[in-house]
């Protein structure tokens, strides 16, 4: 976990309003990097970095994917990318193939969130 007395720059300043994003996806839905980083004041790949680098357990990161519904964390590891499907399949997402999740019908509406935008952006 990032030490919360000193002051976070670059990415790290995005990552409390990122995780904020993310807690708040529902089971069974998901969400793309590009969704969470809008809704966090940032962008895709940041999100990205965020999910990468995520350090606290109650963040529901296999919940984030591409925008076309792949699993792009299998470049990093195939054991994570096995991991993200198990978990998306146990809440209940389908796959409209072998590697990609149906998005019409687990793709949350951005605004079906409660988020703030900065709530969790330190300055």
């Amino acid at each position: 976990m990032r030490d919360q007395s000193t002051p976070a720059t670059g990415k790290a300043i995005y990552a409390d309003a990122i995780n904020a994003v993310v807690r708040q996806i529902p089971p069974g839905s998901v969400m793309t990097y590009g969704q969470v980083g809008s809704l966090a004041g940032t962008t895709a790949r940041i999100a990205g970095w965020a999910m990468a680098n995520i350090s606290e357990d109650d963040v529901p990161w296999h919940r984030v994917v591409g925008a076309d519904g792949n699993l792009p964390i299998g470049r990093r590891s195939v054991a994570l990318k096995e991991l993200q499907e198990q978990r998306l399949r146990a809440e209940g997402v389908t796959f409209r193939n072998a590697d990609h999740v149906d998005m019409r019908r687990h793709q949350v509406d951005e605004g079906q969130t409660n988020h703030n935008p900065s709530a969790g952006v330190q300055n």
